[in-house]
């Protein structure tokens, strides 16, 4: 019997690059204003993803890793302490950068479908949940009247694949890996990473791309209004297994 649905966020419900796009300006025309030394010395894209000065900071702090916050936050850190910023000037400017990031980083446009879709399922007495390696807060989006819990590499100390964050989800709910349906777009850090735990898995494949090998989710779906039909196939296969 399947009880609960779990969602990957971004680029499964709303589009991520242009979000963290607008989240970077943000953030950039806040530093201009407030740390304008910073800004003298550093481009955005030093504080990007895949950045020489990001990739030296994973060196040091592997630790980190999983962590787009503490990442973004330990980089802030450092260049703003490069600039001649004192340690507790560099913390606390960093932290406030940050929450100009974050705020905008919440300003998604979601999918076609994605709402209404989660209201369909909501309403059929499917807990919802968000499993997700960014930082979003499905509560700061618009959609914390639709999900019953979240977890993320935040939260849980490690970002999928790895199956912390399932095992996580699968514990606060008290729920066997058979009651869950994970839906996600990475083929990868959704599909495979919840097939190893036995969950039903859909494939949001929204770009109609070719699956790229290993074993193919449940369903796959090119359309988010797909979903509750895709659910009920599932629910129904699970439903005959249990009478064999």
């Amino acid at each position: 019997m399947i009880k609960a649905i779990t969602f990957d966020l971004d680029d499964t419900l709303w589009a991520v690059d242009p979000v963290i796009q607008h989240a970077n300006r943000t953030l950039w025309d806040w530093l201009h204003t407030h740390t304008p030394l910073l800004t003298q010395r550093y481009v955005l894209a030093d504080l990007n993803e895949g950045s020489e000065l990001r990739a030296g900071l994973l060196q040091r702090h592997p630790e980190i890793a999983h962590s787009v916050t503490q990442i973004r936050l330990k980089l802030l850190e450092e260049c703003l302490t490069h600039c001649g910023y004192t340690t507790a000037e560099a913390v606390e400017l960093a932290w406030s950068a940050f929450e100009a990031f974050i705020e905008a980083r919440h300003e998604v446009e979601f999918f076609a479908h994605a709402r209404s879709m989660l209201e369909n399922l909501h309403q059929q007495g499917y807990r919802l949940g968000a499993l997700s390696n960014g930082n979003a807060e499905v509560s700061r989006t618009g959609l914390a009247d639709l999900f019953d819990f979240q977890f993320n590499a935040d939260h849980v100390g490690q970002a999928k694949p790895h199956p912390l964050m399932f095992e996580t989800a699968l514990r606060h709910g008290g729920l066997d890996a058979q009651q869950v349906i994970h839906v996600g777009d990475h083929p990868v850090n959704d599909v495979q990473a919840a097939q190893q735990l036995r969950i039903w898995t859909i494939w949001v494949n929204l770009e109609v791309s070719a699956w790229p090998g290993g074993q193919p989710a449940d369903v796959e779906v090119t359309s988010l209004e797909h979903i509750p039909a895709a659910v009920e196939a599932i629910r129904a296969k699970a439903a005959k297994q249990l009478c064999l």
